[in-house]
């Protein structure tokens, strides 16, 4: 993690020349949020996909489901930026602020180096990201909104289902994760899947491993296929688009497979359900609120079980209906504070 961002710093220092003079005159040093925008006929939203791309079937691809209900529903102009690469991120963020939309959307943790200095470098423009703190920042630019999740509260969810899925087997109970690069938003599924199977069943075994990619599928199904050797059952993806590789492996060995971000249950029998993470109402409503002129920011919004931000997907008809309704009691647990304090490290 540490050499892709010392990468990307290095990225953003050949950009900077270019973004300051791009700025010009219209850039603001007081550190004083920018001003709303003024209500026009036509609002510009941008959106900045991460290297998994539009195609990941998770994380990429709600934002994008987002974005599109609602150039539909708010008819406001649209239009995405695909990162192929790290040094992507800062010339396509800085092209749309150049453009003047109104608000411009970084899609993802592994990109708040360069939304950094790209909102600082244009603060008359709006920006929100995805999975990363805006006091966590290292200028703390007023201009940009944190749009968060508590993964660890879907993560418990789908653990809890998963351990006492492995329960009504015979044999060690044994289930796992794959993850994608180690960075918090992936730790908190985890660690949230980790601790709701071990409420569920004392003593059950819980692997993991990391893949150190959202798109390599090899890698993660090579994973997986390692930990259903070592007794797992259910794999749980937290790894974007390689994560379909550990999905399909849990498919040809014939175990369960537990998506993540969106429901992935289209996949087919074998997913259990999945961890939602929805990406899709926080891009809608970030938009409706730059519309509307409520959109603010210098801080956060966080997304939980409770205001339905997070939860669980579609539930395999294969699953028992008792052990249906004790998940669904726990998530009403889990809403109500009942439970509260999940882990969010592994």
């Amino acid at each position: 993690m540490t050499g892709m961002r010392l990468l990307l710093r290095s990225a953003t220092l050949l950009a900077i020349a270019a973004l300051t003079l791009a700025a010009g005159a219209s850039a603001r040093t007081d550190g004083a949020a920018a001003p709303q925008a003024k209500q026009a006929t036509t609002f510009k939203i941008g959106l900045v996909t991460d290297i998994g791309g539009l195609n990941d079937r998770s994380f990429n691809h709600l934002a994008y489901t987002g974005l599109l209900r609602a150039k539909s529903k708010l008819k406001v102009q649209t239009r995405v930026l695909t990162s192929t690469q790290n040094s992507d991120y800062v010339p396509n963020l800085a092209s749309l602020a150049q453009q003047k939309y109104n608000l411009i959307i970084g899609v993802g943790f592994l990109m708040s180096d360069a939304i950094n200095t790209v909102a600082t470098r244009f603060p008359q423009q709006r920006f929100a990201i995805i999975d990363f703190p805006q006091a966590g920042l290292k200028d703390k630019p007023k201009n940009v909104r944190g749009l968060l999740f508590k993964e660890q509260e879907a993560g418990y969810l789908v653990g809890y289902l998963a351990a006492l899925v492995e329960k009504a087997r015979a044999g060690r109970d044994t289930i796992s994760s794959v993850g994608g690069q180690k960075i918090p938003p992936v730790d908190h599924y985890i660690a949230g899947y980790k601790a709701g199977a071990r409420k569920a069943v004392r003593g059950i075994r819980v692997l993991n491993g990391y893949s150190q990619s959202f798109t390599d599928i090899a890698a993660c199904k090579e994973l997986a296929l390692n930990q259903i050797a070592a007794g797992s059952h259910v794999v749980f993806q937290v790894a974007g688009g390689c994560g379909l590789g550990a999905l399909d492996a849990a498919k040809s060995k014939g175990d369960w497979g537990i998506g993540v971000d969106a429901d992935q249950a289209y996949l087919g029998r074998h997913i259990l359900s999945s961890a939602l993470k929805k990406v899709d109402v926080a891009v809608y409503t970030s938009i409706a609120q730059i519309k509307s002129g409520k959109f603010r920011g210098g801080g956060d919004t966080t997304f939980s079980v409770k205001n339905g931000g997070v939860g669980i997907g579609k539930i395999s008809s294969r699953v028992p209906k008792s052990i249906v309704a004790k998940v669904k009691a726990i998530q009403k647990q889990i809403a109500s504070g009942k439970i509260k304090n999940i882990p969010t490290k592994v």
